[in-house]
């Protein structure tokens, strides 16, 4: 048997230790080396399997970490992690994609596209097993969607943050959602599951800002819906949690009174945006189990190399924490080595 060689390259390392940045200075990638089980068409003894995410942010950090640590765990399996440098590097992904689907070394490719259109054309042509990650996309050749279910994850915090103001004593909350990239598959289910959870709860959206899930954007768009809703809103639902963390920085910075109260919730469960929850900054975030998004995506690509049947959807779970559960959230991610 191959010694497993547990090789992280610089380049990743460096994006790891940047947990909560929603980019960095540049496109990352790392692998990781497992050992000799006789399988996988590249290194005739290991599955090589590329996974491609959309940025380095905290919770695809956790997405990486869960892959690499199924490589760990499986002799019979590498995997080499990719980055592109922000959700905006459409181009750099693209690359990406297209340098691994045309390695003849590489068994399976697990992605997380920043723009789903563009992903079910570059991989139409592929024999490569195809699994989708975080964002899904539309193809024969996918095998799997492993990822949260964004629609029914941002429904239910939705309804908590519309139920955590009526508990403030509003009688019909209003709501401004702030989102990601227009056409986004995952943005745009969250958008769904939002005005959804809102209308359920019996509140209002009374407003959707495209932001393309930046924080610059989020605060420039809370800036302008402060001066077109001065008696204030009721909750945020952000799509993400540089967005959400934005939004309150912008609002304890006006000093608005009418604003004091507001309900902001994030979404991916990122270190900063559970730690805002504890201090009293932010009031929820839906957070995503990023860890098992990861490790599942690899165990699910191996499992179809195998020949095993796969799920076409593959469910890694969300969680609404605020602060009643805060803690024991923390308590969780520390033990499994997430808490960063």
């Amino acid at each position: 048997m191959i010694m497993k060689k547990k090789l992280l390259a610089m380049t990743l390392a460096s994006a790891m230790c940047v947990g909560m940045l929603a980019g960095c200075g540049g496109g990352s990638s790392a692998s990781t080396d497992g050992g000799d089980s006789g399988a996988g068409s590249g290194s005739g003894d290991a599955y090589n399997i590329s996974v491609i995410v959309k940025l380095t942010d905290g919770h695809f950090n956790k997405v990486m970490a869960g892959a690499k640590a199924y490589a760990d765990e499986h002799d019979n399996v590498n995997v080499d992690i990719q980055s592109p440098t922000s959700a905006t590097s459409y181009d750099e992904q693209v690359n990406m994609i297209e340098t691994s689907l045309g390695n003849p070394s590489i068994d399976a490719l697990v992605l997380a596209p920043l723009q789903s259109d563009s992903a079910s054309t570059l991989v139409a042509n592929t024999d490569k097993v195809v699994i989708a990650l975080d964002t899904d996309f539309t193809s024969d050749k996918k095998v799997a969607f492993v990822g949260t279910g964004n629609k029914d994850a941002a429904k239910s915090g939705a309804v908590a943050a519309v139920e955590a103001a009526k508990a403030n004593g509003v009688d019909k909350p209003t709501v401004l959602v702030v989102t990601g990239v227009q056409g986004d598959e995952t943005h745009e289910a969250r958008l769904a599951g939002y005005k959804e959870g809102v209308e359920e709860a019996g509140g209002e959206v009374v407003e959707v800002q495209y932001c393309d899930g930046l924080a610059e954007k989020a605060a420039t768009a809370m800036e302008s819906v402060m001066q077109m809703y001065p008696d204030g809103i009721d909750v945020v639902l952000s799509s993400n949690d540089d967005m959400a963390m934005s939004v309150v920085k912008i609002i304890k910075d006006s000093g608005n009174a009418k604003y004091a109260d507001t309900i902001v919730c994030g979404f991916d469960g990122n270190t900063s945006a559970i730690s805002a929850i504890k201090d009293g900054t932010l009031g929820m975030d839906i957070a995503q189990l990023g860890y098992d998004m990861g490790y599942k995506a690899v165990e699910a690509a191996v499992k179809a190399l195998e020949g095993e049947q796969v799920d076409s959807f593959i469910d890694s779970g969300s969680q609404v924490v605020d602060s009643s559960n805060c803690d024991a959230y923390i308590e969780d991610m520390t033990s499994k080595g997430l808490w960063e």
